[in-house]
């Protein structure tokens, strides 16, 4: 099955937790203007309910992901640090 590009650079969370490379996980993503799940592959162990940044489609409803922190929360407590 070809890849799904729509999916590679969006963010979820994992509803089943990776095992790296000894097994996927299950992660929801918002896409498409609703969610979807797929299998998520990360080549290190990742716990469940981790939001993740996917980066690669494997096709076939599998994608690779790794452990995202969106930059823009440290952005939001700097700011109310400043007041």
């Amino acid at each position: 099955m070809a890849q799904d590009e729509a999916v590679i650079g969006c963010t979820g969370r994992l509803l089943i937790g990776t095992r790296g490379t000894a097994g996927p996980g299950e992660v929801l993503v918002r896409i498409r203007g609703g969610s979807e799940t797929f299998l998520a592959w990360s080549a290190e162990p990742l716990p469940v309910g981790a939001t993740v940044l996917v980066i690669e489609s494997r096709g076939s409803r599998q994608v690779d992901v790794i452990e995202w922190t969106d930059p823009l929360d440290a952005l939001t407590g700097a700011a109310g640090d400043a007041g």
